[in-house]
Order: structure tokens, then sequence, then C-alpha cells
């Protein structure tokens, strides 16, 4: 097989042997999920606290513990997704070899750690204001049910970035202590930053999706995706500028522009019918969430 979710060749292979499984089971191996989890969080921390140069330590603190956070509850996040999914995963090829769609890790002991890695991130939240609480509790649910999606909408797409954007609410709050506007402009563009990235990441699996019967953007839009994928980005730019500005970005919408290229690089680069195109293309969202992270801090 030449495309594959799993690097059994990175840093993972000096772990003790049995720990290895259940680190790849959190997708440790892939840290690009953890990062376009964190980075809207890290973006409203930032921004709420007028720039890295007027951050306190209060604020330090919590951008850490987002960092933390997101390494905690993106793992919690897969090990649900693979619960959900371990069937599907043994008949797709990309996914047939993770750990418990080939048994390496069992059910019950998936169940444990995230048990584990829930209860961790209980621990970091409850250091966050009310209102940040309130908001990480009702992400719970959207976590525990993203996975169904793709068996009842052609859209999880969108689900996912419900999910995956609520960073910047409850970062935004943590600083605060309420939910601005600028917060929620900012959370609307992300939701739709993950309609173009994640339709892009489900073009790798379009063919074995529709063999097994699950749903997605990719299979929906088709030969349109690119066109669609256009679309969703510009207006993620849009309403995350739009949220900057009312934010007291100033100066800092230069990095916009730096954001906008790479975002049409992207679109240009971009094969939707080559699996590793689609993979690198998706990684590379990292680099416009650091782009927009540099404009929060200006």
């Amino acid at each position: 097989m030449t495309h594959t979710d799993i690097d059994r060749k990175g840093w993972i292979s000096y772990l003790p042997g049995r720990v290895q499984p259940y680190a790849l089971l959190m997708r440790l191996d892939r840290p690009i999920g953890t990062w376009l989890l964190l980075l809207p969080g890290w973006w409203a921390v930032v921004l709420a606290a007028g720039g890295f140069t007027k951050m306190n330590a209060t604020d330090i603190g919590l951008f850490l513990l987002f960092g933390v956070g997101a390494v905690i509850m993106r793992g919690a996040g897969c090990i649900i997704n693979d619960l959900w999914d371990r069937d599907f995963d043994c008949a797709v090829e990309r996914t047939r070899t993770r750990p418990l769609a080939s048994g390496v890790v069992s059910t019950q002991a998936a169940l444990i750690l995230l048990t584990v890695l829930l209860l961790l991130g209980l621990m970091i939240l409850l250091q966050m204001g009310l209102v940040a609480i309130f908001l990480g509790i009702l992400t719970l649910p959207l976590i525990i049910t993203y996975p169904l999606m793709k068996r009842v909408t052609w859209w999880p797409q969108f689900f996912l970035g419900i999910t995956f954007n609520a960073g910047a609410l409850i970062g935004w709050a943590a600083v605060t202590g309420a939910v601005g506007l600028p917060a929620l402009l900012i959370y609307a563009g992300g939701i739709f930053w993950t309609l173009g990235y994640d339709t892009i990441y489900a073009h790798q699996d379009k063919d074995d999706d529709a063999l097994i019967g699950v749903k997605s953007t990719a299979r929906r839009l088709g030969s349109a995706s690119k066109k669609w994928v256009i679309g969703f980005y510009a207006a993620a730019l849009f309403l995350i500028a739009w949220g900057y500005v009312l934010a007291g970005a100033g100066w800092s919408l230069l990095f916009f522009g730096l954001a906008a290229f790479q975002l049409a690089w992207q679109c240009r680069r971009w094969q939707s019918d080559d699996p590793a195109s689609s993979l690198a293309t998706f990684r590379s969202n990292r680099d416009f969430g650091l782009i927009l992270l540099l404009a929060a801090g200006w």
C-alpha cells in the first residue's frame, strides 16, 4: 500500500512497543489534526488579549492550556471516531491498519484511555471561567456524535467545523469572560475553513466511501469540489478578517494577503483525484492557521 494515514517510521517508533498502538490510536503520529483544532483557540486567546506583547501571565497560561488541551481532546476525539467506525475502517484501505480496526487495541482498552483523556480535558477546562467551562461542556456531545454524521448527511464536514472551531468561542470567553462578536465571526469563518480543508481531505477516501455507503462533501460535490472549496475559503477569509477588524487587529490585516495567497496556492496545486495531493494540500492548512496566529499577535 502506497498511501496510508499511519506513520510507523516517525518518532512513535522510539516509544516502548506496548505504548505505540495507543499513541497511534490518539493520532500522535499525525499532529496536523491537533494544529487544526488548536489554532482557532489560539487566535481567539491572542486577539482577546490584545496581541502577544499585551498578554499577561494569565493569558500566557491560557495559551499553554489550550496547547495541552488540544492534544488531549484531539486524542479523545480520534478514539471516539475509531470506536464508531472500526467496522468501516476495516473496509477502507487507508484505515484498515488503525489499532482498533486491526485488533491491536481492544475496545475495553480504548474506552479506558478515552475516560482518562476526558478527565484530563475536564481538569484543564476547569481552570477557565464559567462561560468557557459551559461552552467546553457543550462541545462534548458534538465530539461524541460527529463521527455519525457521515452516515446521515452529505455534509459531515460542516459538523466537523462546528466542533473543531469551538476553541474560538472558548478562547475568547476564557480571556474576556463573555462571547463577543469578533469570536462569533471567527468561529463562523473557521467553519467555512473546515468545510474547505476537510472536503480536500475527504477526496482521499471517496471511492471507498462510495462502496461502503459513507457520505461526504467530496462525494456530494464531486468534480465541482475545487470551485466549492474556493468559495468556502473565500467566505472563511472574509469572516475571519471581519472578526479581526472588530477585535482591533489593525496593521495585522496585512498578514491576510499572505493568508489569501496560501489558500490560493492550495487550490491551484490540489489534484482531487490524487490521494497524496489531497493529503499534502490538507496538511498545508497548518501554515494558513499559523499566518493568522501571527496576524492576531501583531
